[in-house]
């Protein structure tokens, strides 16, 4: 039997098809190969940097699929599925949106694929068919008993940084965010031996823990650093400002070659955060912006990786601007100017649906006239495009050569090392010229029309769902469904 994995690209730009210079290992299907029987032959195309071929035979398809590739994965399904070769799709889309999803493929996993996985492949296998849907539950005890299996990234030009997992889900209820409704709103972690003898296995001494918030328990942190002191490695991950509380902890992840890490910011407005619901936000944001945090973490030499999202109902296009002026005077290493996007079945999504403040029949990610990082929804300050151009502003301006230049003359963070110098100038070209690239894609490879369930071509010579017939069927077996 051989099964071939599938990572999406989310877009192409108008003259070109866009390729991800800034790649990282889609460690999911890693994880997910890993999970696999040694007998099976896996295989894995990354549609972000290489062709997928469709005519290579397969007996099984799997896609990962998350909102912004969502078209991108209909397509490359529909292209597998002409050719008679069953798909079966999971990730975060599928499990915040499955009603949509079902049709274009013959099976989804909802939730961590770990509970379920040696159930689909034992179905396939024995009776050379797929349940419609496999409802897992939420946690991630695959990451206990399985490695990724990392020869699938071989000779494929990701990036020199090995990704790694200590934990999954966040404890934190953000109104925006998809994270804390796929695990709701709880948070998981490995067994550490485990996760220990992954990074040796791996050769590697620069890691990304890809955690959506490795400081969601201290405790578990704390270990988690005293295991890797040893290894003299570095790494990065993702945080909460709350990290800066704890002097120990901040001690400890200096020790254990933390050099940074992507902190969600989202706004400087403390009326915007009372919107947002970020717990361990809401009190810096209303004692001087910060700034208490800031000086921990520039004490201890953290870069800090800032997270900014825009468009909030107290944002104007002038607090926009502040916003950037407000990251370069602080010189973080990276900062991201994101267009706030209600993405399905959040609380925010929901709100501004009730609020009749979207656009793009709702469904922007499937839009033909949708764009990468453009507004989605009524802003309540300025219109759409202004936000739009407000926020490309910011990128520019940020990534200014003088910008650059500017932030990284720190002493406490980024000059304050080899390694933390070497992070700011290997990055900040790759994410520069990765933010101007992606501006303006559109999503999928081919222009289409949407209609209802159904991608089309303009040409009318692809469809990509050729199983619509069913899909009164489908929407009856999905009418009941609720998410973990």
């Amino acid at each position: 039997m051989k099964l071939t994995l599938i990572k999406p690209n989310i877009g192409r730009q108008e003259d070109y098809l866009y390729i991800d210079n800034g790649r990282m290992e889609p460690l999911q299907l890693g994880v997910l190969a890993g999970m696999t029987p040694e007998d099976i032959d896996v295989v894995m195309y990354d549609d972000r940097m290489e062709e997928v071929p469709f005519d290579e035979p397969t007996d099984l398809v799997g896609i990962t699929v998350e909102v912004y590739t969502a078209r991108r994965a209909y397509e490359i399904a529909a292209e597998y599925r002409r050719r008679g070769v069953p798909v079966i799709m999971g990730g975060f889309h599928p499990t915040l949106a499955p009603e949509e999803v079902a049709p274009f493929c013959d099976s989804i996993v909802t939730g961590d694929a770990g509970w379920i996985w040696e159930d689909v492949i034992n179905d396939f296998r024995t009776h050379g068919k797929l349940k419609k849907l496999y409802k897992s539950k939420v946690g991630a005890p695959q990451a206990n008993k399985y490695f990724p299996k990392r020869e699938i990234f071989k000779d494929k030009g990701y990036l020199d940084i090995g990704l790694i997992q200590f934990g999954r889900g966040c404890k934190f209820t953000c109104s925006f965010c998809a994270i804390s409704v796929f695990f709701d709103r709880q948070q998981f972690t490995r067994d550490l031996s485990q996760v220990i003898e992954e990074m040796k296995q791996s050769g590697k001494k620069m890691f990304f823990f890809v955690d959506d918030n490795i400081c969601a328990d201290f405790e578990a942190l704390k270990e988690l650093c005293r295991a890797l002191i040893p290894l003299k490695i570095h790494w990065v991950s993702q945080g909460s400002m709350d990290m800066t509380k704890d002097k120990e902890l901040m001690g400890l992840l200096v020790k254990s070659g933390c050099l940074g890490n992507v902190i969600g910011f989202e706004t400087i407005n403390p009326n915007n955060m009372r919107q947002v619901k970020k717990a361990p936000n809401n009190k810096g944001a209303r004692y001087k912006q910060y700034a208490k945090e800031i000086q921990v973490l520039r004490d201890f030499g953290i870069q800090t990786w800032a997270a900014f999202t825009l468009g909030y109902d107290h944002d104007t296009i002038e607090s926009i601007q502040e916003t950037v002026e407000y990251a370069i005077s602080n010189k973080f290493c990276f900062a991201a100017f994101n267009i706030l996007m209600p993405y399905p079945n959040t609380p925010l999504y929901r709100d501004l649906e009730k609020q009749g403040r979207l656009l793009f029949d709702g469904k922007w990610w499937l839009h033909p006239e949708y764009r990468f990082n453009h507004a989605a929804f009524i802003p309540k300050n300025m219109t759409p495009d202004e936000l739009t151009k407000a926020c490309l502003d910011a990128k520019v301006q940020w990534n200014s050569l003088n910008s650059v230049f500017k932030r990284f003359f720190d002493f406490k963070t980024h000059m304050r090392s080899l390694a933390n110098a070497y992070m700011y100038w290997k990055y900040n070209p790759v994410y520069r010229s990765e933010n101007a690239q992606k501006q303006g894609m559109a999503f999928g490879k081919y222009n289409h029309i949407y209609r209802g369930n159904e991608l089309k071509h303009k040409n009318d010579d692809i469809m990509l769902n050729p199983y619509l017939n069913n899909i009164k069927e489908l929407s009856s077996f999905y009418k009941n469904f609720e998410l973990i």
